[in-house]
């Protein structure tokens, strides 16, 4: 009987360290193509020459604001605010743009996305492309000149790409500052390191620090730091190192992750499994030989990201963008930073899912961006 027990008591263990496991791979997991999981099912051509895509129903398809459909073919499709419906299953959405030459074609697979522009130019961004040094290799980058005493370093968020960051570069850019949109390792545009598996922040961060170093040597005064969703949290870390005190002035964050225990669990808790398979999965991240069985190189110091509980050292102006629907960084925490520090953290939120305030209301997150700006770093 007792023996029973224990195999019994054995499998549970094996097979929570299973649950763990899983969900850590999933998180770290390398940089993979993106996921084309709807159908064109129509083109419609209104008599006024606006074009219409017909798409399948979902949250993201009927959601308010704009947004941009990547298409199987490398090509892209910009939509607007205007949506009509079809049937119980379909909606419509009207096209504002696409890439150049593209011609639509019924029965496409595309991707919704938040990424409105694919490069500069799309944004209206004279932009050029440079490359910056990093411990793993050059890293690249795009550089938008403007006031060589002010910069502002755009990180990008876990799975997403540097373009993913010019809805930012477009306000800083019109405040005059030069920009540097950064990409970091094991990233699709960053260097190869090991299995590729991403570290969560806690390598990456050292790569952006020398974006930092690059804007320094050139000229730089005082830094902004715009960090999206995993990029908050590089950019978190940065403001936090000594060295750059007095350098880096502000600290924009849209869709930041605070918190990555609480974030996991949050995340396990939306799909339908227990928060304690959250704390499982944080066992494999953090503990040395798990971390190296997982494909990670060293264990991951998630307690540094844990800036509720790390409130009181917060040294920098932080403006934070966040929806209230975010599905993958809980807006929650977002409002504790703020409660803690009202001194120091000002929260914008919007009725969007994760890292989509921007392409919910554009105008209102350009306008709170450009103001709190104004009133915190000097021209």
């Amino acid at each position: 009987m007792k023996r029973a027990i224990a195999r019994g008591v054995g499998f549970l263990a094996v097979g929570a360290l299973g649950v763990g496991w899983t969900i850590a791979r999933r998180l770290t997991a390398p940089a993979g193509p993106r996921t084309f999981d709807l159908t064109i099912h129509d083109i419609e051509k209104g008599d006024d020459g606006v074009r219409r895509v017909v798409l399948d129903r979902t949250p993201q398809t009927t959601a308010e604001g704009i947004y941009n459909l990547w298409l199987d073919s490398g090509d892209w499709v910009q939509l607007s605010m205007e949506k009509s419906e079809r049937d119980p299953d379909r909606i419509a959405r009207t096209v504002t743009g696409t890439s150049p030459g593209l011609r639509l074609v019924v029965g496409e697979r595309a991707s919704w996305s938040g990424i409105y522009y694919a490069n500069p130019a799309d944004a209206g961004l004279d932009a050029r492309d440079i490359t910056i040094s990093t411990p793993v290799g050059p890293c690249p980058a795009w550089r938008i000149d403007g006031d060589p005493a002010t910069w502002a370093i755009h990180i990008h968020g876990l799975g997403s790409t540097r373009a993913g960051t010019l809805r930012g570069v477009q306000v800083a850019t019109e405040l005059g500052y030069t920009s540097l949109a950064v990409t970091y390792r094991n990233t699709a545009e960053g260097p190869r390191v090991g299995t590729g598996r991403s570290t969560l922040g806690n390598t990456e961060t050292a790569d952006v620090d020398e974006a930092i170093g690059y804007a320094v040597r050139r000229g730089a005064q005082r830094i902004v730091l715009f960090g999206w969703s995993m990029g908050a949290a590089i950019a978190l870390q940065l403001a936090n190192r000594p060295r750059h005190d007095d350098l880096i002035t502000a600290l924009v964050l849209d869709s930041p992750v605070l918190d990555w225990t609480e974030t996991v669990k949050a995340n396990c808790v939306r799909t339908g499994l227990p928060a304690a398979a959250g704390q499982l999965a944080v066992l494999w991240l953090t503990v040395g030989p798990l971390a190296r069985m997982l494909g990670l190189p060293e264990s991951i110091p998630l307690r540094q990201f844990a800036w509720i509980a790390r409130a009181a050292e917060l040294t920098t102006p932080t403006l934070i963008l966040h929806g209230t629907r975010d599905s993958s960084a809980p807006a929650r925490l977002s409002q504790e930073l703020q409660g803690q520090r009202p001194d120091l953290v000002t929260l914008k939120t919007f009725d969007a899912d994760h890292t989509l305030a921007w392409n919910s209301d554009p105008e209102r997150w350009r306008t709170a961006v450009t103001r709190w700006l104004q009133s915190r770093v000097p021209c």
